[in-house]
């Protein structure tokens, strides 16, 4: 019955995320691997896991988010440059 449980969760988790925005699915991936990240390393110091997955969690996000604007400034570089090169003219920085 457990085993049932768990695929049927994580099912539900994994078409959950299957529409999300590539912002939004780097936002929670960085808010989940920081939650982990903060759980256990709260747990090896013995804090408290939770407030550490709290607080992996908002320093995951956080820094998903940020990641997001760096690939999505790096791909609108890589787009002026092929259409640049496309059209012969000198590549400029889209900013």
């Amino acid at each position: 019955m457990k085993k049932i449980i768990a695929i049927t969760a994580a099912t539900i988790a994994i078409t959950g995320c299957s529409n999300m925005s590539n912002t939004e699915q780097r936002t929670l991936s960085g808010a989940g691997i920081g939650a982990a990240a903060g759980a256990i390393g709260t747990a090896i110091f013995h804090g408290n896991p939770i407030w550490g997955a709290v607080g992996g969690a908002a320093v995951g996000a956080a820094s998903g988010y940020i990641y997001d604007s760096y690939k999505k400034e790096q791909a609108s570089e890589y787009n002026a440059g092929y259409n640049a090169g496309k059209n012969n003219k000198p590549a400029n920085s889209p900013n």
